[in-house]
């Protein structure tokens, strides 16, 4: 089910990405009362996001499209640590994952949902990481895939994501012109755009983070997390993902500081 984060309507499981009534964010709802998990339901399990299945919005394990995004080395910087007057700290190296980058976990998550609603192709709005992790998943899936982008865009990252395959398509203008053109061919075609009709269902790879964060450290929760910011939304799934922990008791009711951070260089945001 999907719930409006504004105004509480509840919609079905469809390719829809804002509340009809008031243009707020959908999340994805689990009925939590149903759920028999405990920490020893992970183990002996693969080593990627889909070992958290019950928390993930796929229903049908045969649709499941993974490249082993996930689970990703988890460091103890005890020097670092040191420099900067902490007593432990902890990084998180997602630069493992398949494409290189933190998108392969809402990639795998939507091109699996994708084949779920039986898309005929798969597309994203991007300016590189997600562009490469959308167009090796499609790849994987075997679905044409589609990158919207700035034609102005640095030719390098968009340079993986045609090594896999996908139609580059370069819209005049900036990234907002890009993606306004991929919420178009969303609402007038059979195509699942993982960051517009998918995002709900996208922004749930994005948890499994915190997810692995408390399971690699015994399920003990850190104080305070601090995360890339950029549109945000990582930052919420990382919020969202803490907090369905602590409703299924996996982890103690603690209170975790979030931060999110930006480079000086570009903080809309601050």
């Amino acid at each position: 089910m999907l719930k409006c984060r504004e105004c509480d309507r509840e919609y079905p499981p469809v390719k829809i990405h804002v509340c009809e009534n008031c243009f707020g964010p959908l999340d994805v709802v689990y009925d939590y009362d149903l759920l028999e998990l405990n920490r020893n339901s992970f183990r002996n399990r693969p080593k990627t996001v889909w070992r958290y299945f019950e928390l993930l919005p796929v229903h049908d394990k045969s649709k499941i499209v993974d490249l082993g995004a996930g689970y990703t080395i988890l460091h103890k910087c005890n020097r670092l640590a040191r420099a900067i007057g902490l007593k432990t700290l902890y990084i998180k190296d997602d630069t493992v994952n398949p494409t290189y980058s933190f998108k392969d976990r809402p990639a795998t998550v939507a091109v699996s949902k994708a084949l779920e609603f039986n898309a005929k192709a798969i597309g994203c709005a991007s300016t590189g990481n997600l562009a490469a992790a959308t167009a090796a998943h499609s790849a994987k899936a075997g679905l044409p895939c589609y990158i919207f982008i700035p034609a102005s865009i640095e030719l390098n990252k968009i340079v993986q994501a045609a090594v896999y395959g996908a139609k580059i398509i370069a819209v005049k203008g900036t990234y907002d012109d890009a993606n306004r053109l991929a919420t178009q061919v969303a609402e007038v075609s059979d195509w699942a755009i993982v960051n517009v009709n998918l995002r709900p269902y996208y922004v749930e790879g994005s948890k499994t983070l915190a997810f692995e964060v408390c399971e690699q450290l015994d399920w003990n929760p850190p104080d305070h997390v601090v995360v890339p910011m950029a549109s945000g939304a990582l930052l919420c799934a990382i919020s969202k993902g803490f907090n369905e922990l602590k409703r299924l008791d996996l982890i103690k009711n603690s209170k975790i500081r979030i931060t999110g951070a930006q480079p000086s260089g570009c903080s809309p945001i601050v």
